[in-house]
């Protein structure tokens, strides 16, 4: 597999929905973008909050940014603050910088896009997205 198509990334957020199900996690919003930073997929479940997509986008963006999952950027957001921060401001804002932004590299490891997700707590968030990736026999960083 060479890219991120419409067909995978509806198969990965159908795959993290029926993850948060599971767990009984509170709505969500998944967005699947490709190694461009480009938008593939985006859905909400029925009561996620008006800010949410925005927050799924910045989480996939920042692990496509800077090459890894956002529990990278989180662990560097409470040890080196600074860089974050500018990090953020050479990013016009658009990351960000807590776990549920979770690459996905194909079996060779090459990136091939990355999934956000927010609704419930990052590590919930986190894991509906690696669920997700499995759910295609592709692998997850999650950082």
């Amino acid at each position: 597999m060479g890219k991120m198509t419409l067909a995978t990334a509806q198969t990965i957020i159908s795959a993290a929905f029926e993850k948060a199900a599971s767990l009984s996690l509170k709505p969500l919003t998944v967005v699947v973008m490709d190694a461009g930073g480009h938008v593939v997929a985006l859905a909400r479940q029925d009561g996620s909050s008006i800010l949410r997509p925005q927050i799924a986008s910045g989480k996939a963006y920042g692990a496509l940014a800077i090459g890894t999952g956002t529990r990278w950027l989180h662990a560097n957001a409470e040890t080196r603050p600074h860089f974050v921060q500018a990090l953020n401001g050479a990013s016009g804002g658009a990351i960000i910088p807590v776990p549920g932004g979770v690459l996905v590299r194909d079996l060779d490891g090459e990136v091939l896009g990355a999934v956000g997700i927010t609704g419930d707590t990052s590590d919930s968030d986190e894991a509906c997205a690696t669920a997700g990736i499995a759910a295609v026999g592709l692998q997850a960083d999650c950082g």
